[in-house]
């Protein structure tokens, strides 16, 4: 993956505020998690909610980790140890953090060591934005809370999805499934988890 740009070639404009829209719908969705709700199934087969919800701190720790240019494989897959009555909080505190380290602009241009390759900040930052986006969504769908989704970062990420992950290359180091076909008129996050391997028709058991 490479920074993205603009038609003249300059780099493009900045990501941030749609990466950290990105990280306080996650951690909106986290804080709303009743702690009932953790041991359901969840559209990721290897995850229950608590699962998941460890795995998205995960996620928000290691964007802090790599911005700081240390290794991102230095946080676990799954954050665990934390009370799930303080999931909320942890999520809340790890966003604090990450918000802060990624106030310097430098960091945009820095090549950043990610689990899945290396690139420029904004690069990350988008590819990012797409992790907690599409997880996100995992965490609405499981504890039905769809109506907390913004539907302004489904329509961002699905452009980059299709350029970046493509429709031939899924499985074994390609952590996707293949294409779920949807109507082109269908809702935001319906077309961005379909094109990513998701079923936009799972729901949580009655």
């Amino acid at each position: 993956m490479t920074s993205p740009t603009t038609q003249s070639g300059a780099p493009a404009a900045d990501p941030r505020p749609l990466f950290l829209r990105a990280v306080d719908q996650a951690v909106r969705l986290i804080s709303v998690t009743d702690p009932g709700e953790l041991d359901g199934p969840t559209p990721c087969p290897e995850y229950d909610v608590r699962t998941l919800i460890q795995h998205l701190l995960t996620v928000l720790r290691r964007i802090t980790t790599v911005a700081q240019g240390r290794d991102a494989l230095s946080v676990p897959g799954v954050t665990t140890g934390i009370p799930d009555a303080e999931l909320g909080a942890a999520a809340v505190d790890d966003a604090r953090r990450l918000a802060q380290v990624w106030t310097e602009d430098a960091v945009l241009d820095r090549m950043l060591t990610l689990p899945f390759g290396t690139m420029p900040g904004r690069a990350a930052a988008m590819a990012y934005t797409q992790e907690l986006t599409v997880h996100s969504w995992d965490l609405a769908t499981s504890i039905g809370r769809t109506d907390l989704l913004d539907d302004v970062l489904a329509e961002a990420m699905l452009g980059p999805a299709r350029q970046f992950v493509s429709a031939e290359t899924r499985g074994g180091p390609v952590p996707f499934g293949p294409v779920v076909d949807v109507p082109d008129d269908a809702p935001p996050y319906a077309r961005l988890v379909g094109w990513l391997g998701r079923d936009p028709h799972w729901s949580r058991p009655a």
